[in-house]
C-alpha cells in the first residue's frame, strides 16, 4: 500500500461519529446543522435539461468538455468577474471537473514536486481537509496559517520565509468555516507573492454565489489578477461548483480556470485519470451556468435565515452575520466538543466541533471553542434549531 495513506487523519465526520457514539438523542425531531449539503430545490430547468439529454450517454465523453460547456463558463466569468476575452478562456483556460472536491485534490498530484527543496503547502486553518490530504499524498508538507474574521490580517501576518518554502497555497474564498471575504487589495498582494516566491495558488470560489447581498459579491482571484494587468493569469487558478450556487451537489459539477501552461498540464493529467463528464452533465450545466435568477433567489433564501438565526443567538454566544457562504462560526462560552454532545443529547441537534475543522500549532488549535452550524434547512428547522440551541446555554 502507498505508505502516505498512513499520514491521512480521520474526516472530521468520523471523528464526530465517535464522539457522539452512545448518546441517546433527545426525544425530538432531529435537526442536522452540521454537514454543509444545500437542501434548497434545485433549478427545475436544469434538471429537465439533463433529463432531455440522456442520450449523450451513448457518447464518450471529452475530457477537455464540449465547447457548449466551456463558453458558457466563460460568459459567466466575463460578466460575473469582469473579465474579457472569453473565447480565449473557453479555447484554452477552462476545464470541467466533477465538482471541485475532485478537482482539488488532482490539482496537488498534477503540480506538486515532492523532489523540490521547498515542499510546503500553505493553507487556512481551519480548513477542507481535502487539501491537507492532497498534500500529503502528493509527498508535500501542510503547512497552516489561521484565520480570523479579517482575511486581509490573516495573509498579511504570513511572512516571506514562509512564502520561500511554498509550492502551492490554497485559499478558500469566501471562507469555510468563517465566511470571511479577501478584498481585491488582499488578492492582489497574495498574486505578488506568489510570483516573487514561485508559487501557485489554488483559489476556492465553491462559495463565492452565496454572499449576503449587503455585502456584495466577493471579488475573486482571476479578477484581481486581470485589475492588475495579469491577463493570462499565470499562477492563478480557481474552482467553481454548481453545487452550492445553484443546489445541486449530486450532480458532481464544476470547473477550474486559469493559468493556460497549468490547464494544459491538469489536461494531460486528467486524460490519465480518466475523470471526464458525463455528457448529460456537461449540457445541464451550460444551461445551469447561464442562469442567475435562480441564484438571486437562493441568496436571498439565505439572508433570510441569517437575519432570524443570529437575531436569537446573539444573546447567548459570540457570533456575527458573515459576508458570504452558509456557515455560522459563533464562539461558545464552553467546549465545543461537550457543547456538540450536549446539543444532541439534550435537543436532537447535530453540530460539527471547530476543533475537529482544525490542526494544533504551537499549542493552539485556532477552530477550539467554536462550532460550525451549516443553515442549509429549511428556514423554520433552522429557527428551531437556534431556539433549542439557545436553550441549552441558558441553562
Amino acid at each position: 500500500m502507498n505508505p502516505e495513506l498512513a499520514l491521512l487523519q480521520p474526516y472530521p465526520f468520523e471523528k464526530l461519529s465517535t464522539l457522539l457514539e452512545g448518546i441517546k438523542p433527545a426525544d425530538k425531531s432531529r435537526i442536522a446543522l452540521s454537514v454543509g449539503e444545500p437542501k434548497h430545490d434545485a433549478p427545475q430547468f436544469v434538471l429537465d435539461a439533463l433529463v432531455e439529454s440522456l442520450r449523450g450517454l451513448q457518447n464518450y465523453p471529452a475530457t477537455r468538455g464540449s465547447e457548449e460547456l466551456r463558453q458558457s463558463i466563460a460568459n459567466w466569468l466575463c460578466k460575473r468577474f469582469q473579465l474579457t476575452n472569453p473565447e480565449i478562456l473557453a479555447a484554452s483556460q477552462i476545464l470541467p471537473v466533477n465538482g471541485t472536491r475532485e478537482a482539488l485534490f488532482a490539482i496537488a498530484q498534477c503540480v506538486l514536486d515532492r523532489s523540490a527543496s521547498a515542499r510546503d503547502v500553505l493553507m487556512p486553518n481551519p480548513f477542507y481537509q481535502i487539501y491537507e490530504g492532497a498534500t500529503l499524498l502528493a509527498g508535500c508538507r501542510p503547512a497552516f496559517y489561521n484565520i480570523t474574521a479579517n482575511a486581509d490580517e490573516d495573509i498579511l501576518s504570513i511572512t516571506d520565509k514562509q512564502f520561500e518554502q511554498c509550492q502551492l497555497f490554497y485559499l478558500c474564498n469566501p471562507g469555510n468555516p468563517t465566511g470571511c471575504v479577501l478584498s481585491q487589495a488582499g488578492l492582489t498582494h497574495l498574486i505578488e507573492k506568489a510570483h516573487a516566491h514561485n508559487f501557485h495558488i489554488v483559489s476556492d470560489e465553491c462559495y463565492s454565489e452565496i454572499y449576503r447581498e449587503v455585502a456584495g459579491a466577493p471579488v475573486g482571484l482571476l479578477q484581481a489578477a486581470h485589475a492588475m494587468g495579469n491577463t493570462d493569469y499565470t499562477r492563478c487558478l480557481v474552482f467553481h461548483s454548481l453545487s452550492k450556487r445553484s443546489n445541486l451537489p449530486g450532480m458532481r459539477s464544476g470547473f477550474i480556470a486559469g493559468d493556460q501552461s497549468v490547464i494544459a498540464q491538469f489536461l494531460l493529467y486528467r486524460t490519465y485519470h480518466g475523470c471526464s463528464m458525463a455528457p448529460p452533465i456537461q449540457h445541464a450545466s451550460a444551461i445551469a451556468w447561464q442562469d442567475e435568477k435562480h441564484v438571486a433567489a437562493n441568496r436571498a433564501a439565505y439572508d433570510e435565515k441569517y437575519a432570524s438565526v443570529v437575531k436569537l443567538l446573539q444573546p447567548v454566544m459570540d457570533v456575527s452575520t458573515p459576508d458570504a457562504g452558509f456557515y455560522l462560526w459563533p464562539e461558545l462560552p464552553m467546549e465545543d466538543t461537550l457543547f456538540t454532545q450536549r446539543i444532541l443529547q439534550e435537543q436532537n441537534v447535530t453540530v460539527v466541533p471547530g476543533s475537529y475543522l482544525g490542526r494544533e500549532q504551537n499549542g493552539l488549535n485556532p477552530g477550539a471553542g467554536h462550532v460550525r452550524l451549516a443553515l442549509v434547512a429549511k428556514p423554520e428547522e433552522c429557527l428551531d434549531a437556534a431556539n433549542r440551541i439557545v436553550s441549552v446555554l441558558q441553562a
